[in-house]
């Protein structure tokens, strides 16, 4: 197991550019499996879930070349339809979350799909019924296998039908629209998940031959084809790793510029920041951050306590709240943080209230964040990374904070973000990986 060891205290200054986002590679990399012809990505970041995943394509048959750093084709015309059923495979879909994009485009085309339930971040639950009820409105059949404990998925041809999902999941919705591409008539899906990742999606299907309208909306319309071919595509700046530099530039910046962030696809994550005070001014498709030796909450226009809360697209991501959080211990001022969809993804504040944050935690999902502004640093502490986020929350306050800091379990930060300590390190950050 790797760690970190974090001087902190460094101001950081200099230019960082985005790697390509995390969640929707998993998406457009599962896309390739419902074409037997070459489709190229680029951007790829060079992550642990990502290059799981292109592992787990390659073992079921996908020939995969990378063609430069971060460009790679995939071409899916010979699966290896036995593998698919092996508990080899299903072990591997277990250790890695993406693998359920696999479901959607291996029914659509195969007919048939083996699930188990993926892994990933331990954040409370995370459902796969919105999944499930949108192939079972296709038409798909459900047999339980219960000596492997797995599900057999599987339908001769499925049938596009109305469809109304009982929340707006982002995998949910990528999953059935893979799933409906190749589908008999017409499909809608009302209640969609309409996030940037997810149009980029369907922006790449109908480059390969789909028929889908209503993208940027919460209500899709899939007319089924009978088969899709190749194309190129090119994978968003990941708006996750961008609200990170944001928080990392307002807690130990001294001028940081973040390149070439697609600005119009950032949604509300400039504004979380200037709600805590911080400074973001956009230059061109560039972000930079100023020095501020002091950043203020701001109120509502009545004068109650700011709230910030995750929401569905256009709202605020919850995979950001947990570097706002962060950046909310140095502020002056106070904010009650609303995290809805996920029980267990703020118990790691008790790392930073270790490490002399002012925080109540009211509940699982819940927490009252009493600003320092920056009269009392963060002091360092050895800790351990529960989830990706949470991470890449606790390096922030850990560069920030008095003294010598060390994270243990950092293959989850490994996950989400791409040779991380040699590009803070380059904009002065002194973080020492050690295995």
């Amino acid at each position: 197991m790797a760690t970190f060891k974090i001087e902190g205290g460094h101001l950081l200054k200099g230019t960082i550019t985005p790697q390509g986002a995390k969640n929707e590679a998993l998406e457009v990399i599962c896309a390739t499996l419902l074409t037997s012809e070459k489709v190229v990505i680029r951007n790829i970041p060079n992550i642990r879930d990502v290059n799981n995943l292109i592992q787990l394509l390659c073992d079921i048959g996908v020939r995969v070349e990378c063609i430069s750093q971060g460009e790679y084709s995939f071409e899916a015309d010979s699966l290896d339809l036995q593998y698919l059923e092996s508990d080899e495979f299903v072990h591997k879909c277990a250790e890695l979350r993406g693998s359920v994009m696999m479901i959607g485009p291996l029914l659509g085309r195969m007919g048939k799909a083996v699930v188990t339930k993926p892994g990933g971040d331990k954040i409370g639950r995370r459902r796969l019924d919105t999944h499930f009820l949108g192939f079972k409105s296709l038409g798909a059949k459900f047999r339980q296998i219960p000596d492997r404990n797995v599900y057999e998925i599987g339908s001769k041809r499925l049938k596009g039908s109305y469809m109304l999902l009982d929340e707006a999941s982002v995998t949910g919705t990528a999953n059935i629209i893979m799933a409906a591409v190749l589908a008999e008539g017409t499909t809608t899906i009302y209640n969609a998940a309409c996030e940037p990742y997810v149009q980029q999606l369907c922006h790449m299907l109908n480059r390969m031959g789909a028929n889908i309208s209503g993208i940027g909306s919460n209500l899709l319309t899939i007319v089924g084809v009978e088969r899709l071919h190749g194309t190129e595509h090119k994978l968003l700046p990941d708006m996750i790793e961008v609200g990170s530099f944001i928080g990392m530039a307002a807690m130990c910046g001294d001028g940081i510029r973040i390149k070439d962030v697609s600005l119009r696809n950032l949604g509300i994550i400039p504004d979380a920041f200037r709600r805590l005070g911080v400074k973001v001014e956009a230059d061109g498709d560039d972000l930079f951050i100023p020095h501020q030796k002091h950043y203020i909450v701001d109120s509502f226009i009545d004068g109650t306590i700011m709230t910030l809360a995750d929401a569905p697209w256009p709202g605020l991501t919850p995979d950001l709240l947990s570097v706002l959080i962060v950046v909310a211990t140095q502020a002056r001022g106070s904010v009650l943080f609303h995290q809805k969809m996920f029980e267990s993804r703020l118990f790691f504040v008790d790392r930073l209230i270790d490490m002399g944050a002012q925080i109540i935690l009211c509940d699982p999902h819940r927490a009252v964040v009493v600003g320092h502004d920056r009269n009392r640093q963060l002091r360092a502490s050895r800790m351990s990374s529960p989830d990706i986020r949470a991470g890449i929350a606790l390096l922030i306050a850990a560069m920030s904070a008095t003294g010598t800091s060390v994270i243990s379990n950092i293959e989850q930060i490994d996950r989400g973000y791409e040779n991380i300590e040699s590009r803070l390190n380059a904009l002065g950050a002194k973080i020492e990986r050690m295995e």
